[in-house]
């Protein structure tokens, strides 16, 4: 195997890089869509308006509580029977978007809640309001709490990617796997593609940790 790595791999690298800046660019879009809407839905459900409460609940649990190959698989062949037909990126990110946000969340409203108490009396002594409170003091606390979860949820997306090869999305794995059929050496092809996940894996792991070591402090 290593030695087929070592013929062969440096064919295969650009269809694999490819493939991995595919799968880099759905991350980053559907960070950049969830991330906002999952801070939307944190508000929603602490809201004390019922509606707001209850429909953000149920956004939150099917981006949950559905795996997100069905979530892919009903954005790309199920959404054309209601007339919106998506290319597989579009699926990919709508479905991964959704992901994002519904677990998001819940790390943004913990993050949130963790807000000592008596930085909430304090801003309300000094008459700031709930907009202004939730602006000044809350939000710049309970995300700066937040964000560890957060980029260790974004290496948890970047790999979920992986499943976009189910509709045809020309990311990594769905590379590797076409270089397999091709060549039948689906065990190298697969391997090479590992590797150059964990490349991008390991750094982005040594951060949060870097990160989280620096809150200690």
């Amino acid at each position: 195997m290593i030695s087929t790595i070592l013929s062969q791999g440096g064919d295969w690298l650009p269809d694999l890089v490819s493939g991995l800046k595919v799968s880099v660019m759905v991350t980053m879009v559907s960070l950049l869509i969830g991330l906002p809407f999952g801070f939307l839905l944190s508000l929603g459900v602490m809201s004390k308006s019922r509606m707001s409460n209850a429909l953000a609940l149920v956004v939150v649990e099917i981006g949950r509580g559905a795996p997100s190959l069905v979530l892919l698989q009903f954005a790309y062949f199920g959404l054309p029977s209601a007339g919106l037909t998506l290319s597989s990126f579009g699926a990919s990110v709508v479905a991964l978007s959704w992901t994002t946000a519904a677990y998001t969340s819940e790390i943004i409203r913990a993050g949130l809640q963790s807000v000592p108490a008596g930085q909430r009396e304090a801003a309300m002594a000094v008459g700031l309001n709930r907009m202004d409170m939730m602006r000044f003091v809350i939000m710049p606390q309970g995300l700066k709490i937040a964000i560890p979860a957060l980029l260790g949820f974004a290496i948890l997306i970047f790999q979920t990617t992986s499943l976009c090869f189910a509709i045809a999305l020309p990311e990594l794995t769905s590379k590797a796997y076409e270089i397999g059929a091709n060549t039948f050496q689906y065990l190298p092809a697969l391997v090479l593609a590992g590797l150059l996940y964990l490349m991008v894996c390991i750094p982005m792991t040594m951060i949060v940790h870097w990160i989280e070591n620096r809150r200690k402090y």
